[in-house]
Formats: structure tokens, sequence, C-alpha cells
């Protein structure tokens, strides 16, 4: 596959400009590059959801010429985004079928759709559930769908939008062995990550951009992960340290006997207890699915308890609404910023309102502050670095990177005591990653309390002043983050450790 000159152009940004990719067929091909240097928008022009505005792309050497998604997939090409496009509503089975549904005497054969998806599944280790609600699936249940997705489609040349963001240590290892097993059943794979020691690992090839254009071609035998990081940012790799401790004795945030059963009566957190005071971050591992997001949900008063208590500095807050703890101090960045954390079709400054509502400067008494919202926009497109042309732009055209450093500039705008952080810099670059880090070490040495929960064990540790594993709706095990090893939180987090402290 081969792209030429490929050129796009959108109101007062370039997204793309004379980009030059070679893929060789049965490889697997990374693309790597910073939030907002063009990669998302390349892959949407081969994969016919956008038009190129110049250039040529061939595939085996014919031209093609796509005008949908359809006609990609026609092409024999299939797209994993970053952000997953699943009905919610609808089961595992109704998405992966969807428009592609087997019929027989003109009525859909889901007996053949849901043998086949449950081979596909066991074949490449996908653990996935034909009959499930999407709705119910957590992050990694969701992406491994989307997967299933492509393959179902007879998809040779597949394009995965960072596939490891959501996974642990163990789960990224079976995800390469899925990919030399497909590399070696002759397909081609686009990967498309801001892990460059992944890259480095699983790619045959690598294509650099920056700026919206291709600035270098490296196989991973001739560049280290600092000279990659180097050729994408002009920056040695940022790393994940809090540096001197900030914990003090005052605890902010107290939580005894959490917890949470499922509509289905399925305990999801059991019996959970932990303090985060003033000054500290505490970190939670674990396999996604665990339970992260009903303790999250739980402490945002999204989900009700079935027993236990929340105190917010000493103020029992279990039974409050989530404008009442949002307005008693509780920061929140989640994990999905699609779903959760802005809306896309609106401008920035109206995303800035979001949960702050009801007080300045969004708010003058019980009326919105419109001038107020903008202009504290404006500050938070300087001091987070918001690449955007303006504030009245809608969301949806900020890249992924800037929209979470839009997020992480709100929540740190409400002056909070508590931030909630899930997966802070999930999908991002190295350099928002920086940012993001910086930004909440500043916090903590003013005494923010942080929940930090990531699936990057490296963050985790680096981050944290504690830490804690999840499993099965239990905190399982404590650990220093000075002295714990990846391998041994990803063994906890897994159930494998024979002891958990």
């Amino acid at each position: 596959m081969e792209l030429r000159g490929i050129t796009k152009r959108f109101p007062g940004v370039v997204a793309n400009s004379d980009v030059n990719v070679a893929v060789r067929g049965g490889t697997v091909h990374a693309l790597v590059g910073e939030n907002g240097a063009g990669k998302s928008t390349l892959m949407k022009i081969l994969y016919g959801m956008q038009g190129p505005d110049e250039g040529t792309i061939a595939i085996e050497g014919a031209p093609a010429d796509f005008h949908s998604p359809a006609d990609a997939i026609a092409a024999g090409i299939g797209m994993v985004h970053q952000h997953f496009m699943l009905a919610d509503n609808l089961s595992v089975l109704e998405n992966v079928v969807l428009g592609t549904e087997p019929r027989t005497g003109g009525r859909i054969d889901f007996r053949a759709a849901r043998a086949r998806i449950s081979e596909i599944s066991a074949r490449y280790g996908l653990g996935v559930q034909p009959d499930r609600l999407v709705d119910e699936l957590g992050v990694g249940e969701r992406q491994r769908v989307e997967i299933l997705k492509v393959l179902y489609r007879g998809a040779r040349i597949l394009i995965l939008d960072e596939p490891t963001a959501v996974l642990v240590p163990q789960e990224v290892d079976e995800l390469f062995g899925n990919l030399r097993e497909l590399k070696a059943e002759g397909l081609t794979i686009l990967f498309i990550s801001h892990k460059l020691d992944e890259v480095l690992s699983v790619a045959d090839d690598i294509t650099v951009m920056r700026r919206g254009t291709t600035v270098a071609r490296v196989t991973p035998g001739e560049v280290t992960a600092r000279q990659l990081a180097e050729l994408m940012v002009g920056s040695a790799l940022p790393v994940p340290e809090l540096r001197e401790s900030t914990v003090t004795d005052t605890p902010v945030l107290e939580v005894s006997g959490l917890t949470v059963a499922s509509p289905e009566g399925r305990t999801v957190l059991d019996d959970m207890s932990f303090t985060i005071h003033a000054g500290e971050v505490l970190g939670i591992a674990g396999v996604e699915g665990n339970g992260q997001a009903e303790l999250v949900e739980a402490l945002m008063g999204i989900r009700s308890l079935d027993a236990g208590r929340i105190a917010l500095r000493g103020e029992d807050i279990t039974k409050q609404s989530t404008r009442k703890r949002r307005d008693a101090g509780i920061g929140y960045i989640p994990e999905d910023r699609h779903r959760q954390g802005v809306l896309l079709e609106s401008s920035l400054w109206e995303n800035r309102i979001l949960g702050h509502q009801t007080k300045p400067p969004c708010a003058r008494g019980p009326l919105l502050d419109r001038a107020g919202a903008r202009a504290d926009t404006e500050r938070i497109v300087a001091e987070y670095d918001v690449r955007t042309p303006g504030i009245d732009v809608a969301a949806t055209a900020l890249s992924g990177g800037n929209q979470q450093k839009l997020i992480v500039g709100r929540e740190m705008s409400g002056e909070p005591v508590l931030l909630i952080a899930s997966h802070p810099t999930r999908g991002v670059d190295v350099g928002a990653q920086a940012a993001i880090w910086e930004h909440i070490r500043k916090a903590r040495a003013e005494h923010l309390a942080v929940l930090l929960i990531s699936a990057d064990l490296d963050e985790l540790i680096g981050m944290s002043d504690s830490l804690a594993v999840i499993l099965r709706g239990r905190l399982v095990a404590e650990y220093d983050p000075r002295s714990v090893t990846p391998e041994q939180l990803g063994s906890a987090m897994t159930g494998a450790a024979e002891e958990v402290s």
C-alpha cells in the first residue's frame, strides 16, 4: 500500500501536507507522531471517511479512490478507531454483523453469526461474548469487539489506532502475539501508537509524522525510543515522576466499607476502604473491568451505594448529588473523553462550562457568564497549550490530545481539593503526557489530593505516592511505588501473585 502526496485542509488548519507512506505487505508498519501531527486524519482518508484534497492511494499497485468506508472495506481495509464506533444499545453480536448481516431465507441468521464470532474470538484469544450488551462493557472489552468486527469482515489490511492504550503488560504481550500471527498469515497492520517502546518491539518499519507531514522513515534497529521521540517532537522522552513527597497528615477523601452491586445483583465493589491525604496521589492498578469504573461512579455520585461511607474533608457526602460533590471540590477527568468529557459538537468555551455552571467564572449569580467563560477558556488554551485556531471551534475539530488538555485545564481551574483522574494520559502523545503530569505535580504540591486510575503501569509507579491493586472489586494489595516493579503489579492485577500484601 502506498500513499503519495496526501494533503488535507480544514478551515484554519492544514491537517496533512504532502504526506508519503509506503507499507510493505505482510508487515507491521507503525505510524508515530504527537497529537495533532495528522495521523488520525491520514487514517480516515485511507479508510474512506474523508477524501484528500491532493494526492493518491495505491493498493497492491492499483490506484484506489475511496468515497466511503464501504469502499475501503471492499478493498480489504479495516480500522479500529481510538474512539470506538459501537452502538451502546445493541449487543456485541449485533454490532459485529451490522451492515454485513448473514441471511437465510430472507432473515438474519444469528446462529451462523454467533458461531463465526465465537470461532474468531477463540482463535485470537479475544474473549468476546456475543450476547452481551455493549453498554455493559468496559473500554478494554469494547476494543476487543472492534478488533473482532474488523476480522469478521475479512480485512487484509488492519489499521489499529492506539490499540494498547487500555491494556496491561500481559495483555499487550498477547495482542502482539496475535499481531505476529496475523502478519504470518499475510495480513498487513498499520499500528498507530504513542508508546514508543511498544512500537520498537512490534514494528517492522516506522514512519514519523510531525505537524502534518512525514519527516522520517526508520526501522527499529536504527533508532532508540529517545531518538524516536526527538524525531516526533524535537525533545527527549518525558519521565513520569513525583520527585519529593508532599503528603500531609490531613485526610481529604475517606472511603470505608464501600459496597456496590450491579443491577443484576452481582457485587462489583466489595467492602472497599482507603484514605487519600492532602498532597497525596493514590494510584489504583487493575485490569480493565475489575471495578475501576464503578468506583469512580460511586465517588462521583453517579452510582448509588449498597453499603459504606464517603467523606470529603470530614463531611459525609455519601448521599449527596453529583452537583453538590462537584461544588464541594471534586474535579473529574473521565476515562472516555468523548462519552463523558466533552460535547463534541459544542465550542471550546461551551465545553469549559460543563460541570462548572454554578461557579465563577462560568456563572454570575443564577445566570451563565458567557464573557467570563470565554475569557477563562482563552486562559486554559494558553496555559495548557491547547492547539486550536480559536475558542469558537467545535471540540470535534481538536485532536484527542488537545481535547484531553482542555478537560484537564477545565478540571484544574475549579480549584478542586480532590481530583479523580481516570486514565488522564490515555491516547495522548509524549508532549501532552509531560504537560499533564506537570500540572498534576504542581497541584499536588499545593496540597491537592489525587486518585489516579491508569492502565499505564509506568505512569502509576512514577506518579503515585502510594499504590493499591483492585481485583474483582476488592483492593487486594498495597505497594510502595519506590520499590515495586511493573511485573509485580501485573501479577497482582491478574490474580497470579501467590502472596499479596
